[in-house]
């Protein structure tokens, strides 16, 4: 689709939506050009498929990378199933299928395969890499999380280094790390938990404490930058945020309502400041948080539709410099859009032809 065509096509979904179409105040920063991976996730061979991403925030298909691995051909339900180190420096993929974990390093002519190892448990549906160590989530049985050594991308897993999670059959959906590293965060869909998992000074976990969520279904999340837990709740459409510690959670926003369907992934800006919730089902649309000093979120757009996508959300990614916002859509393409000073996005483009299963989404 051309960009011409494709900025109609999101306008048009704007008006529909009963949103005005406006000029486009200044994004958060300035923009170089980047890459956006997603994975495959096919039963017949794993693989991750990568896009050139322009200054303006347009893709451009640029290779698919095999990881010896296997998807399962279907949807994960999870968020971080494929993301990059701080440094964009090395990529890291769940091969759910074959329970493994696959790294990559990012080179200036594509990915290199580094190495393919076990993920310590049962498909593996979400990995977090915090300095030199990763951590891989697997949903099968009652979940479990193991957590590995990084030495220039290759994994070891470290002894001692698994935790289960709080019960049986827990649905878990991402795992991830606090600016701090000093703890594991995982939501838990079937129970609606959120547990925290103390980590000791070589990254193996210590303790658990398994909180309530305070909306029904917690999901994906991300932290601000001062370290409040922002979580996205699918049941409701709810985000909600914490304060964190070994000794669990402490609510500071309860379940506020996006007002769409479905809100299953989250994202926030590295200045703190907004959060996005990727809507499922029938919504069509991205809902926009503020994000106050104290952690509060307050929903930025009346009615709920900071972004109109032409398919319902099944993820999100932000690039590394907050400039750009990706949405991997039900319909087997990607929306973006351009993130502004002021909270608002502005659709860049849309890019199809991933296959169907698709998983998982990273931007830098």
């Amino acid at each position: 689709m051309s960009r011409t065509r494709t900025t109609l096509v999101l306008a048009a979904a704007a008006l529909a939506a009963g949103l005005p179409v406006l000029a486009a105040p200044p994004a958060l920063a300035a923009g170089a050009a980047g890459h956006v991976y997603v994975l495959s996730n096919q039963a017949s061979g794993n693989a991750v498929i990568t896009y050139d991403r322009a200054p303006d925030g347009r893709l451009t298909p640029a290779g698919t990378y095999p990881t010896t691995g296997t998807g399962t051909g279907a949807g994960l339900g999870s968020q971080n199933a494929v993301v990059v180190d701080d440094d964009g420096s090395h990529l890291y993929a769940v091969d759910a299928g074959s329970s493994t974990v696959t790294s990559f390093r990012i080179t200036s002519g594509g990915l290199a395969r580094i190495g393919t190892v076990a993920s310590g448990g049962s498909t593996p549906i979400s990995v977090a890499v915090h300095g030199d160590r990763l951590y891989a989530l697997n949903a099968g049985g009652a979940g479990s999380v193991t957590s590995f050594a990084v030495t220039d991308g290759a994994l070891t897993p470290l002894t001692g280094g698994s935790s289960q999670l709080s019960g049986d059959a827990t649905g878990p959906a991402q795992v991830s790390v606090p600016p701090d590293g000093a703890e594991l965060v995982v939501t838990e869909k079937n129970t609606s938990r959120v547990d925290v998992i103390d980590l000791d000074g070589a990254g193996r976990p210590v303790s658990l404490v398994s909180e309530p969520s305070a909306g029904a279904v917690p999901f994906g999340f991300d932290f601000d930058n001062k370290g409040h837990l922002l979580v996205s709740e699918a049941a409701a459409s709810t985000a909600s945020s914490y304060d964190v510690s070994a000794a669990g959670l402490t609510t500071i926003s309860g379940a506020v309502a996006t007002t769409e369907n479905a809100a299953c992934w989250l994202v926030a800006t590295n200045n703190g400041r907004y959060a996005y919730t990727g809507n499922a089902g029938g919504s069509l649309s991205i809902s926009g948080f503020r994000v106050g000093t104290d952690g509060s979120l307050s929903l930025l757009t009346p009615g709920g539709k900071t972004g109109v996508t032409p398919a319902g959300v099944t993820d999100l990614a932000l690039s590394s410099n907050s400039r750009f916002l990706y949405g991997r859509l039900g319909d087997g393409s990607i929306a973006g859009f351009a993130v502004h000073n002021d909270g608002s996005l502005t659709g860049t483009g849309v890019s199809g032809g991933l296959p169907a299963g698709a998983a998982g989404i990273a931007a830098v």
